[in-house]
Parts: C-alpha cells; structure tokens; sequence
C-alpha cells in the first residue's frame, strides 16, 4: 500500500491467498489485517472483503489534503475527521446501508478516546436510507428481479451498518468528556443511486454508485446479483468557504436543501432492532 501497489479502494487479496501467497498461518494474516484495520489501512465488512482505505503511512489524523476527487472510503474518512475538530458537528448522510459511514466515524473516535483530539460539545447525526420495504432496483437476482433474496440481505447490511454508527456516536457520550450525541434514522422508498454527505452545513461530498455484477453468499448459498459498492465509489468536495471552486458554495446550499426537502416530507422514521 505504500509503495502503491495497491491503492485506496483496491480489494485485499483473501487470507487464504494471502496465507498461501506468503507462506504463513491464517492465524498470522489475521493478525496483521487486524494491525492494518487498527491503522486506518483497510476496512473489512463480512461478505464484501477487504479495501484500502489510504494509500499511504500518512499519519490517519492528518487533514484532507486535497479537495477529491477521490475513493469514499479515503475521502470521506479525512474530511469527517477534520469536521470533528470543531465544538458543534453536524452530520447528513443519505447512502444504500451506512457502511462507509460507519467504517470513517472510527477515525475521529478513536483519536477522541485516545486523547488525540478534543471530545466536541455536541454531534448531531441525521441517517437517510431506503425504506426496508421498498422495491428498489438495486440489489436484485441477475436472472430473477423478483428473488426478494438479495433486498433481505440489504435489508441486514443497511440495519447492521446503522446499529454500529449508532453505537459508535453513544460511545461518545459514555466518555464522560462532556458531547451532547443525537442520531436519528428515517428511510425512504427511493432506490439511492448516489450517495451524499453533509459536514457542518458548509461540506459536501457527492458520488455516484455503479451497478456491478458480482457473486454474493447468502444463508450458506451464492447468489450472482446486480449491486452498488458504495466504499470505493468516488467522492467529490464542495465546500461553502471561500476556496477556487466558484460553484462549491452553491452545491453546498442546493443540496442541504434537497436533504432537508426529504426529511421533513416523505422520509419515515426508521426503528432498528438489536
């Protein structure tokens, strides 16, 4: 990874590869992708594998050193950490399940617990997903739209993805350093063809899921469907502060105003269960 061999948003080969590939134990490549994952490395999610997530040994509390675009994984992960150096943090999403969300909040946690980075006053987190019963386009069979099979996987993925984020933020109020946390969920019966992010009312990161067909393991059977990946999707910046993108500040505005559009309409509140 650094040398850039593999850059952010490459997949990880597998353990068994990696084993074979280096002539270890399984049990040794577990231990050092859990030393990558604790270095901000790679992040890895049960039935999707591993990704890069920065490209270099740079230091993972580092400031956004350019302004996209770039993987979702990489940007958001540095500019949510930067959004996290302020007293007040706010936070939009609309995306398929969460899971690049979930995967950059660990960043700016872990340096807060560390005492690496001061708690902020307050983190408000609003979630915007697809309802769990909607017909959306996407995931579906290759050769079946109708199999609701890959939608009850989604359905799982989005409702694991949204419990740990949730986790995470209260974690930040189990600190006893003082943060007000709020998080709420709604859904939508809209199918997410792109994915958005908020920081601070004066960020936004925009990127577009592609369709992909790829093979997938469900309750102990394969599946070949048609899916979005959201982590090594691209992400561009726009920001409402002065800065050479003479438009950022009115994506910033136009897209805060179809986020909230949504919410306080047809957006339902969405309950997640342990």
């Amino acid at each position: 990874m650094d040398s850039g061999v593999l850059a952010a948003g490459d997949q990880i080969p597998t353990q068994k590869a990696l084993s074979r590939r280096f002539k270890v134990s399984r049990a040794t490549v577990q231990r050092a992708l859990d030393e990558l994952r604790k270095d901000a490395y790679i992040d890895s999610q049960r039935g999707r594998g591993s990704y890069v997530l920065r490209p270099s040994a740079a230091p993972a509390h580092a400031a956004p050193s350019h302004a996209g675009p770039g993987p979702a994984g990489v940007e958001l992960a540095e500019h949510l950490e930067a959004a996290f150096r302020v007293p007040t943090v706010t936070l939009d999403s609309f995306s398929l399940t969460a899971e690049t969300l979930n995967s950059a909040m660990q960043g700016p946690l872990r340096l807060i617990q560390a005492g690496e980075l001061e708690a902020p006053e307050s983190v408000k987190v609003r979630l915007l997903l697809p309802s769990p019963d909607a017909m959306l386009a996407v995931p579906r069979l290759a050769d079946d739209p109708e199999d609701p099979r890959p939608r009850e996987r989604l359905r799982q993925l989005a409702q694991s993805h949204a419990l740990g984020l949730q986790s995470s933020v209260g974690r930040l109020a189990d600190l006893g350093l003082g943060t007000e946390v709020s998080v709420e969920i709604k859904s939508v019966a809209v199918t997410p063809v792109n994915k958005l992010y908020l920081l601070n009312e004066t960020e936004s990161l925009f990127g577009y899921y592609k369709v992909v067909r790829r093979t997938v393991s469900y309750r102990g059977e394969d599946m070949d469907i048609y899916d979005f990946l959201g982590l090594g999707a691209t992400l561009f910046h726009h920001s409402a502060k002065a800065g050479p993108d003479p438009y950022g500040a009115e994506f910033v505005r136009r897209s805060r105003d179809w986020f909230e559009s949504v919410w306080s309409t047809i957006a339902e509140p969405l309950t997640l269960f342990e």
